[in-house]
């Protein structure tokens, strides 16, 4: 049995009622919406990836009672369900919060954090893996301008160089003392002391470490470079997480380590250095957090690209 369609009109308080304080609201909006994306990978394949959504305009009608949330819903889901996630795409979706509220607000927002995975080759076996990088992408439209912000991080190792040389310092007494002076050197036994535990008696302390990276992009382009900043970084700092590894790869990764010392001051420079002329970035902030395993506190440095009043001038960005 059909149920008869009734017309009738349902109540809208948000548009009949002025509020009980007038007043107008900074931002409004939800957050949290759940929707997947689509991104396009290093290899050209369009990639779908879960995703959570902020969505916020403004409220400048000092006597409206609120915005339309469904509005700003259905137009992230509309978007974000239907396109490859561009700059353009955020653009427009802006466009729509804006167009969609053209009474009540001249400034809108958009926050989508997502998980991209890359396949990582081995250092030197045959092996791979997937690596997670974190990433969010967010477009502000206020007042007929458009900008556009790319946020990722990678997680690295690094080798305390004071720690190495400190090492390297105990090393030298322990030969001296099993080696006097006075007695001729045994080039096999030599060998097969800096292969005992003896002959590294000492080594110094590295740990996991975190770069953050947020990056102002110029809009123009035409779609996000996450893959190339995330190569850039790892390739900066040189001794990236792996994933997959065999004894080999393990070798080849503790001599980049020693290769590669570096306090946080270091890695810092290292990245500075590897983008400041890349030509999508407008201003870009990144901190290298070195969690110590010496310390139960973490070494931090933070770098900005040093635009006038951009990223660098931001204090409350430092922690």
């Amino acid at each position: 049995m059909r149920k008869e369609a009734t017309s009738r009109v349902m109540p809208d308080i948000a548009k009949e009622l002025a509020a009980d304080h007038a007043g107008q609201l900074d931002w409004v909006g939800m957050d949290a919406i759940e929707v997947p994306v689509s991104i396009s990978g290093a290899d050209g394949r369009v990639l779908q990836a879960p995703a959570r959504v902020s969505a916020y305009v403004n409220l400048n009608q000092p006597q409206a009672r609120g915005i339309h949330m469904s509005r700003l819903y259905l137009h992230v889901d509309q978007h974000l369900s239907a396109e490859t996630l561009t700059p353009r795409s955020v653009h427009g979706l802006l466009r729509e919060f804006l167009d969609s509220h053209a009474e009540l607000s001249d400034r809108a927002w958009v926050r989508i954090s997502f998980d991209h995975m890359v396949r990582r080759r081995a250092l030197v076996s045959d092996k791979q893996g997937w690596r997670r990088y974190p990433v969010v992408i967010s477009g502000l439209h206020e007042r007929g301008h458009f900008s556009l912000e790319l946020a990722t991080e990678v997680i690295y190792s690094s080798t305390c160089p004071c720690s190495a040389a400190l090492a390297r310092q105990l090393i030298q007494e322990q030969f001296r003392k099993d080696f006097p002076a006075d007695r001729a050197l045994d080039h096999e036994q030599v060998l097969a002391w800096l292969g005992s535990e003896q002959g590294i008696m000492a080594t110094p302390h590295s740990q996991r470490s975190l770069l953050q990276l947020r990056a102002r992009l110029l809009p123009s382009f035409q779609d996000f470079p996450i893959v190339h900043f995330i190569d850039l970084l790892e390739q900066a700092l040189q001794t990236p997480v792996q994933t997959a590894v065999k004894r080999e790869d393990e070798q080849a990764f503790a001599r980049l380590n020693g290769s590669n010392l570096m306090f946080c001051e270091d890695a810092g420079r290292r990245v500075r250095s590897a983008l400041a002329n890349d030509a999508r970035i407008a201003d870009f902030w990144a901190r290298a957090v070195h969690q110590e395993s010496l310390h139960p506190h973490d070494a931090v440095a933070v770098v900005s690209k040093g635009v006038v009043g951009g990223y660098g001038a931001h204090t409350e960005w430092v922690a």
